[in-house]
């Protein structure tokens, strides 16, 4: 027998000769339809196949000495900016005073005349004209029982009413006014804050700190340090000649821990779950008001880092972000060459209290209980904040870092070998339904036309 008939044995596919075959007008309809069915079919498998889909996964964060950017936008209506001060600190020990540095200030008008900046050429308390007044060139006014400094004008020596107020800070002394103080009497450091009263501000900007426990906030008065307490000098945030005083009444504009997903990336996300920049945000657009100067609010915040992977990116770039995080310029941070994102997800919770104590019987809770004492300012610390001044409201936010890891990547949602098995599939299965659905039509006209010649 020829190797050949061997093979002939095994053939699956048997075959009919032409004379053998029927060409029916249903067969033909069939035909078509399965034809359109498997192009129709086909293309979804090629759309489904460019699809792309965002996987959530979370991992355990193993980084170390990573840095974190917190972005904020808050006014405070009620509170003018020479008030005003932002402290960072830390549970590693690290602080940052005054912190002036990619954060800027905005005057703005009293809310009855419709709060908006103030020119930006009137932002200067401390007008350095005044400050240069013709001084002898060997002026050194004193620091009145204070140390000096370290960054005077002249070494030794006060010569504004600024250095007086650090030299002042620097020993834990109270400044007030500057009652008596030549150097602010000379600068008129006291009618041009009480000009500014009745302003607001808008504090705006950005922050670096160490990815650990820590806090930041926004108080009344120049803060310093006395032994193991952080202070700030209430006085002028108390002693105000307005009638109501100061508040901090504020809103949130923006508050995030890291830099904000692009509209295409929550776009992505969004495809599989409703997803906006406000789940990563959820402080945004938060406003509190108050006619209690001592009044306290405070905003516990839990964080979780969040990487965005996009489709393609190269998993090694993320690593060098947390490394050359100090040579990144401000705003920069968690952005990588290939798209990459990392920032971070947070939750909050909110609690607000009268610093004077007492209960919520106002509010229908008579019997919560409240402790008297706290401090002015908008906080986010761990850090136990007290002053020797008067007490005074606080908008306190505290903030805790997760272990957790959240990385959403962006993947296909199959593989080219799923679309070509997919591809397979759908012709085989039109095509062996539409010959089943044909031999059905075929076998039943043709029953029928026997039926009908009897």
């Amino acid at each position: 027998m020829p190797a050949k008939s061997r093979f002939t044995r095994l053939d699956a596919f048997t075959k009919t000769v032409e004379d053998a075959r029927v060409r029916t007008t249903s067969g033909g309809i069939v035909t078509i339809a399965s034809l359109l069915i498997v192009l129709y079919l086909v293309w979804g498998e090629w759309a489904d196949y460019r699809r792309v889909v965002v996987l959530p996964e979370l991992i355990v964060d193993k980084g170390r000495g990573e840095k974190m950017e917190i972005h904020l936008n808050i006014s405070f209506p009620r509170v003018p900016c020479e008030l005003l001060s932002l402290d960072v600190m830390d549970v590693s020990g690290e602080q940052q005073t005054g912190v002036l540095h990619g954060v800027s200030k905005f005057r703005l008008a009293p809310a009855a005349e419709g709060g908006l900046v103030i020119d930006v050429k009137a932002l200067d308390l401390h007008s350095q004209d005044d400050v240069a007044m013709h001084l002898d060139p060997d002026y050194c006014g004193g620091c009145y029982g204070a140390n000096a400094p370290p960054n005077a004008i002249k070494a030794g020596c006060c010569n504004t009413c600024e250095e007086v107020r650090e030299a002042y800070a620097s020993v834990s002394w109270a400044f007030g006014r500057g009652e008596n103080v030549e150097q602010c009497e000379r600068e008129h450091y006291g009618e041009r804050l009480d000009s500014q009263r009745k302003e607001g501000c808008r504090i705006e900007g950005g922050l670096r700190v160490n990815k650990v426990v820590g806090n930041f906030h926004i108080a009344p008065g120049r803060s310093f340090s006395n032994g193991n307490m952080h202070v700030h000098d209430l006085n002028n945030y108390f002693e105000s000649p307005l009638e109501g005083g100061h508040t901090f009444t504020h809103e949130i504009h923006q508050l995030r821990f890291g830099p904000q997903l692009p509209e295409e990336v929550t776009k992505n996300l969004g495809a599989s779950m409703p997803w906006t920049n406000h789940h990563l945000n959820p402080l945004d657009a938060t406003a509190q008001a108050t006619d209690d100067p001592a009044y306290n609010y405070m905003y516990f915040v839990k964080v979780v880092s969040t990487s965005y992977i996009p489709l393609g990116a190269k998993k090694s770039l993320l690593s060098s972000i947390a490394e050359s995080s100090d040579l990144i310029p401000l705003g920069r941070h968690g952005h990588s060459d290939d798209g990459s994102i990392e920032t971070h997800q947070y939750s909050v919770t909110s609690h607000k209290r009268s610093l004077g104590g007492g209960s919520d019987a106002a509010e229908g809770h008579k019997e919560r209980l409240h402790a008297r004492g706290g401090i002015p300012g908008v906080f986010f610390s761990y850090v136990s904040i007290r002053s020797r001044f008067p007490p005074c409201e606080i908008s306190n936010l505290e903030q805790d870092i997760s272990p957790m890891k959240v990385i959403n990547r962006e993947e296909r949602s199959k593989s080219f070998l799923g679309f070509l098995t997919g591809v397979c599939a759908v012709i085989g299965g039109t095509l062996t339904v539409a010959a089943a659905i044909d031999r059905g039509v075929y076998e039943g006209a043709t029953r029928i036309k026997k039926l009908h010649q009897r």
